[in-house]
């Protein structure tokens, strides 16, 4: 037991190390050209600009352009011309595949997630192994080997990481309905979810109408995720007694997961339509006053009640000095105070052979990216134009108000930016939400639960990976709407198991063992 314990806290040791001081914010016709006589591997430029087509995923139904006033800029600061292939994130996965499988890739990708299909792609030579050249850049060869490793594919790294912080997950809720319904703020599973109830049956905005409910969730599934870390469920995997690894979904905490998550919905604390509804469209029941909580990133509260300020002053009633949003970090369950970490990275930015023919051509690229890093860049990516998009102003910049300007010419740039080594773009005005969203993703990094499998990459998951997940995720989807009840969810882990999920078990525990012998 003490063997057992001694080994869960060197990982968390271990992945406290990739805390990365970087908050970024989640928000065509692919190209396939070959770069163009750009930078050199020591970031010299010649006259010809780098020609580079990326592809990014789009949060918001507005982005910028190719040739837009912020793009052109970095243009300018990186000697290149870009264009960007823009892909809807609800739909990225499948663009992705589709990508993939036509062979034609653009000069740079955004791979969210280390997939299947990236993995097999990655093995199959899709794209280049740029680990060894890491070390000739200045901004890059400054990411962090833990990182690295938790992006690695049979110890080859194929991309630069986007960064992020660990504890970035918790709860964002609006404060004023808490406020008006007399409530303290919820310390435990019990108090959060009595404060859905109250935000679905009490009138919390206070109109007389029966308008309102508890949380949103949309077809994303991370706040299940986030939920069922506070019942005790693994982070994607956990040890049982014996220190063999088995998957979240094989624990008794799992399932008791699952009743609650069940009991939301039964009682229409959660909007019934959680399964199909658009991440684009996620937080726009809490601007509008009809949702009161939202477990995702904590960095949202800040921009929900921008958006409110935002709404409120064009109907001339914004109160400035007034802040909608709260958050909290987590609530204590059986095992006390959890929260699922990041893995200190949110995918990362690949580059293609297909567009990238040689050696030469590769370290034009990378000293594309390293750019990136810049001051200058990141300002750019992050904020836009001084004077057009934000103002400097004490304590930090002031955004502009006109909202569609920054969706047309800024929002989603940030995308394709990796913050290594760290955060160097000018932060906003840190308003009492964004102050206690910053403590609460530092407060949540002694609290993460690591996932012990996280740099382990599986065979059979690369063959079999989207059937698995699609099983396990369709099932619990069908256990919360009432389609499926208990024994209905066994069956389905019983397939799981059958179609190839007790090989995978079995090949991540040879490769957790092996990894402990290295």
């Amino acid at each position: 037991m003490k063997s057992r314990k001694k080994s869960m806290k060197r990982l968390v040791s271990g992945v406290m190390i990739s805390t990365i001081a970087v908050t970024a914010v989640g928000c065509g016709a692919g190209g396939d050209k070959a770069p163009a006589a750009g930078k050199d591997s020591g970031g010299s430029s010649s006259s010809a600009p780098l020609e580079l087509s990326i592809m990014l995923p789009a949060f918001k139904p507005t982005f910028p352009k190719d040739g837009s006033p912020v793009v052109a800029e970095l243009e300018k600061f990186t000697n290149s011309k870009i264009h960007l292939e823009w892909v809807p994130d609800s739909s990225y996965a499948d663009k992705m595949n589709i990508t993939l499988a036509s062979g034609k890739l653009p000069t740079v990708m955004v791979i969210k997630d280390k997939t299947a299909s990236f993995i097999n792609a990655a093995r199959s030579g899709a794209f280049w192994e740029v680990g060894p050249y890491l070390k000739d850049y200045p901004n890059l060869s400054k990411a962090n080997p833990i990182v690295n490793n938790n992006i690695s594919v049979d110890g080859k790294i194929y991309g630069v990481y986007r960064a992020r912080p660990l504890g970035r997950n918790g709860i964002v809720y609006r404060k004023e309905w808490l406020d008006n319904l007399g409530m303290q703020e919820p310390k435990t599973i019990d108090d959060f979810y009595n404060m859905l109830k109250a935000f679905t049956t009490k009138d919390p905005d206070k109109n007389g109408k029966n308008d309102t409910y508890g949380m949103v969730i949309s077809k994303y599934t991370g706040p299940f995720d986030i939920m069922q870390t506070w019942f005790g469920v693994p982070n994607k995997w956990g040890e049982d007694s014996s220190g063999k690894l088995i998957p979240a979904h094989y624990t008794p905490e799992y399932m008791d997961a699952l009743k609650f998550f069940k009991k939301l919905y039964d009682e229409k604390l959660i909007n019934a339509d959680f399964a199909v509804m658009d991440s684009n469209k996620w937080t726009d029941p809490i601007v509008n006053g009809q949702a009161g909580v939202m477990v995702d990133v904590t960095d949202n509260a800040a921009r929900i009640d921008d958006k409110i300020h935002a709404a409120l002053q064009q109907a001339g009633k914004d109160d400035k000095n007034k802040y909608f949003m709260d958050i909290l970090g987590s609530v204590a369950g059986p095992k006390g105070n959890r929260a699922l970490p990041t893995s200190g990275y949110a995918g990362m930015v690949v580059i293609s052979k297909s567009a990238v023919k040689t050696e030469k051509d590769l370290r034009q690229v990378l000293a594309f990216l390293d750019k990136l890093n810049e001051t200058e860049a990141q300002n750019l990516g992050f904020n836009g134009i001084e004077g057009k998009h934000y103002k400097k102003v004490e304590g930090g910049i002031e955004p502009v108000k006109d909202t569609a300007l920054i969706d047309q010419e800024v929002s989603g740039l940030n995308q394709m930016f990796m913050g290594i080594p760290e955060n160097r773009y000018l932060e906003v005005v840190q308003t009492p939400v964004r102050k206690k969203s910053n403590e609460v993703q530092k407060a949540n990094e002694a609290i993460v639960v690591p996932n012990p499998a996280e740099p382990l990459v599986s065979n059979v998951y690369a063959q079999k990976g989207p059937q698995l997940d699609n099983i396990i995720n369709d099932a619990r989807t069908k256990f919360i709407v009432g389609q499926i009840d208990e024994a209905g969810f066994k069956a389905a882990v019983e397939l799981w198991k059958k179609s190839g999920g007790e090989d995978y078990v079995k090949e991540i525990n040879d490769l957790y063992q092996a990894s402990k012998k290295k």
